[in-house]
Order: structure tokens, then C-alpha cells, then sequence
């Protein structure tokens, strides 16, 4: 994993740029696979993000604050980037965006009935929201992510037994799965580390480099699989309360609720997919090796659905 090391002077500069209070302190903050991320504190007591964006390119960061500057107008509980003086809203240092954006007080969101009510709430707001004309129609966790993974293996002769199966299951669901259910903005990655919260609701959305236009009940799903397991079991209450605050804003149709276990599959499938991009392939020999193992167990789980 790629990490850039910021110093006290450095974060002035980029506060500076934007025409806020003096820094008094910087401290990493947890959290992130491809950004480095850092607390500002300062003068007048207020705290900022400072992300360094260390795996996107800078039209990638630009498409990204400009749809997160669209849902934040839409009232998606999401913090929205600070511009600088300049009127932009990234600084470009070695090559790198660098953006600032509010701190949110709270915690990671947990897993109990009115939390994920709560999401599931927000979750219906946002695919409530109209798509901007700009945003992209291809999720990059699915099957964009999975020929990677098949091309890689067909040059280098590399054919695990995961990606064997990966291929198999993939083409089996493609051919299963309906091409017209209802579509819109997804989150695509609504874990526990993408949602800040207090014990009892949800406080902000974080984190939509996966956004796109994509399946609704997929994008529901997705957020099962992230907030849904205990000890390696589907927990049926925890898809029950995430339901229940979902369909009080947007009620699932017979054609959704008969696809949620392929989309589910689709889901897991699609994470165990990136963990072994991620730290088999892309950052080999590390202790988050195995982590796409996690997912692949959950295949032959009985669902709550």
C-alpha cells in the first residue's frame, strides 16, 4: 500500500491555500486502502481531513469530488470537499490530489436494530437521488475487476483455484441474473469504515470511489455483506432492521427480492475479488494475504432472503 508521510509544514500549506485558520496539529487517521488520510486541528478548534488520494488519477479525483459536491447538494449526508482559494477544490503535490474535507465526530456505525435502520434509511434516500448526466455506469469492484483478474492469469499462466471458481460463478450469474431490474446511484462499498455514526444513526456516508450507476437491491446487498455477518454467519436481524429502514423510503419489487441471493452471491463474490487484487496480486506477502477467504467461506451460508 502506497502511504504519503505529511509533515506539521506541509498541512500548513495546504490550510493556507484555502484560507483557513492556523494549524496547530496533524495525526493519521485509521481507515483507507488507497488514500492517506490525516486529522487537522486548528487555531479556532475546528478539524479537517486531509486526504492524499495515492491510488487515482487527478481526473479520477476530480469526477469524484464533483459527484460527492452533487450528492452533498442533494442532502446525502456525506461531508463535502473545501475549496481553496484558487476555486478549486485539490491541490496537486507530486503529482498526487490533495483535498481537504469537514471532520465528522462519531464512530464507526455498529450493527444493532436502529443503526442499521438508520442506514437503511440513508441508503434508500441516496438511490432516490437522479443520477448526474456524468456519472459512470460501470462498477469497478464487478466485471471490469474480474477480466483483470482472468487476463492477469491467462499471462501469466496463473489459474488459482479462487479465480477458477471466480469464472465459473461469474458466468453462471451473469447468464441467472435479470438485466432489468430497477438502476441508479449506488454506493458500491457501504462497510462499517465507509459510515461514521453514533450509537443509534447514521451522521455521514464516506468514501464513494465506487459510486456509479448500477442495481439498487445489488448496492443493498452490498451493505449485508459489510454490516450483516457475525463470527461468519448471515445474522437474520440485521438484514431485518436494515430492511425495514430501507423499505419505509423504497419498497423492494417481487423482481428484487427474487434476485437478492445471486445479487448477494454478486456481492461477495465482487469483495473477495478485490482483497485478492488487493493483497495477493496488487500487495503480496502481508498479514491481509488471506483476508479474500473470508468472503469465499460465506458462499455455501444460508441467507436470511
Amino acid at each position: 500500500m502506497a502511504y504519503t508521510e505529511v509533515s506539521l509544514n506541509d498541512a500548513s500549506i495546504v490550510v493556507e491555500a484555502a484560507g483557513l485558520s492556523e494549524l496547530l496539529s496533524i495525526e493519521k487517521l485509521a481507515g483507507g486502502w488507497a488514500n492517506s488520510n490525516y486529522i487537522l486541528t486548528l487555531k479556532d478548534d475546528t478539524k479537517l481531513v486531509l486526504k492524499i488520494w495515492n491510488e487515482q488519477s487527478l481526473d479520477e479525483v476530480n469526477y469524484l469530488l464533483s459527484m460527492t459536491s452533487y450528492l452533498f447538494e442533494m442532502g446525502v449526508p456525506t461531508p463535502p470537499p473545501i475549496g481553496f482559494k484558487n476555486g478549486k477544490t485539490m491541490m496537486v503535490k507530486d503529482g498526487l490530489a490533495w483535498t481537504l474535507l469537514p471532520f465528522v465526530e462519531g464512530q464507526w456505525l455498529e450493527s444493532n436494530h436502529s443503526s442499521l435502520y438508520s442506514l437503511g434509511v440513508a441508503q434508500a434516500n441516496l438511490h432516490l437521488v437522479k443520477p448526474p448526466v456524468e456519472l459512470k455506469n460501470n462498477f469497478s469492484m464487478g466485471d471490469t475487476l474480474f477480466e483483470k483478474l482472468f487476463s492477469i492469469a491467462n499471462e501469466n499462466h496463473g489459474w488459482t483455484g479462487f479465480l477458477e471458481m471466480l469464472k465459473t460463478e461469474s458466468d453462471l450469474l451473469n447468464e441467472r441474473m435479470s438485466k432489468d431490474l430497477p438502476s441508479g446511484i449506488i454506493h458500491g462499498d457501504l462497510f462499517p469504515d465507509n459510515v461514521i455514526g453514533t450509537k443509534e444513526k447514521v451522521k455521514s456516508l464516506l468514501d464513494f470511489e465506487e459510486m456509479c450507476y448500477g442495481v439498487l437491491a445489488f448496492d443493498l446487498v452490498m451493505t449485508f455483506v459489510g454490516f450483516g455477518w457475525k463470527n461468519g454467519q448471515p445474522v437474520a436481524e440485521h438484514w431485518n432492521s436494515l430492511l425495514a429502514g430501507y423499505q419505509s423510503i423504497r419498497k423492494l419489487n417481487d423482481d428484487e427480492i427474487n434476485a437478492l441471493p445471486d445479487l448477494h452471491r454478486l456481492a461477495t463474490l465482487s469483495i473477495a475479488a478485490w482483497r485478492y487484487w488487493q493483497f495477493v496480486i496488487n500487495f503480496p506477502n502481508t498479514e491481509h494475504t488471506d483476508r479474500y477467504l473470508e468472503m469465499t467461506e460465506r458462499l455455501d451460508k444460508e441467507l436470511p432472503f
